[in-house]
């Protein structure tokens, strides 16, 4: 998989649009909250961020968008690591068809990894939520999408106080529990959907989507930008597993 990590490298030569005009409306404003914690290895960052890569291309997500009002969305791409290192990865870019979402790709597949230290996701979600708030676009919803392979807060604001001041600021929190043993070997100790689901997602139409493996990511991934998108309910529950 590094192959194609490198290659990007090499090729990337799209820039990143900007994020459009202070009071742009889009249909939805998107941060894609990575983990890059100390238990994701360099593999698994190529592994996380080649799923985003493919679902943002993805003809079906571009679809969607093409079916928004506005016809396009905003996006971002953060990495996280402890209380300190929330690094922005792909700054926001207007998506609105084929090219910007193959220069928000290309950039996310050619940036240098950059978080360190052990998991601050309440740190974390507050940079998410002051992102948002300070990008002056004007999106009809505004969702932070956050993937990682633990709930743990050991450092940083506390999970519980960011949670809340997320969605006092109408933001709503999704998640993908990321059960991918095979690329940092370790193992699973409790039940990471169900962490996700009382301590971590939150606001209307929340969910938390599970993967498990490279195929299963990449769908979860597609699916869960699906659901954002069209700004989709769940039926009968807050949670969505991929197995």
């Amino acid at each position: 998989m590094a192959r194609y990590f490198w290659l990007a490298l090499m090729l990337a030569g799209l820039s990143v649009p900007a994020a459009g005009q202070e009071g742009e409306r889009v249909d939805l404003e998107l941060v894609l909250l990575a983990d890059a914690t100390g238990s994701i290895d360099n593999d698994e960052i190529i592994f996380q961020r080649q799923g985003y890569a493919t679902a943002i291309t993805d003809p079906e997500i571009l679809g969607a968008i093409a079916q928004g009002f506005d016809q396009k969305i905003a996006v971002t791409f953060i990495e996280f690591g402890n209380s300190l290192s929330q690094e922005v990865v792909v700054p926001w870019t207007i998506i609105d068809g084929p090219e910007s979402a193959g220069a928000f790709a290309n950039a996310l597949l050619s940036t240098p990894r950059k978080a360190y230290g052990r998991n601050a996701i309440g740190s974390a979600l507050d940079a998410a939520r002051e992102e948002i708030e300070g990008n002056g676009l004007q999106g009809y919803r505004r969702v932070i999408d956050i993937s990682a392979d633990s709930a743990n807060n050991w450092n940083g604001t506390p999970l519980h106080v960011a949670r809340q001041s997320a969605l006092d600021a109408d933001i709503t929190i999704n998640g993908l529990a990321i059960l991918c043993r095979h690329c940092s070997g370790r193992p699973a100790g409790y039940d990471l959907e169900d962490a996700f689901a009382r301590t971590i997602i939150g606001g209307p139409a929340s969910f938390v989507v599970t993967a498990d493996g490279d195929i299963s990511f990449t769908d979860a991934v597609r699916r869960k930008l699906l659901l954002e998108i069209a700004g989709a309910t769940l039926p009968n529950a807050t949670r969505l597993a991929n197995r």
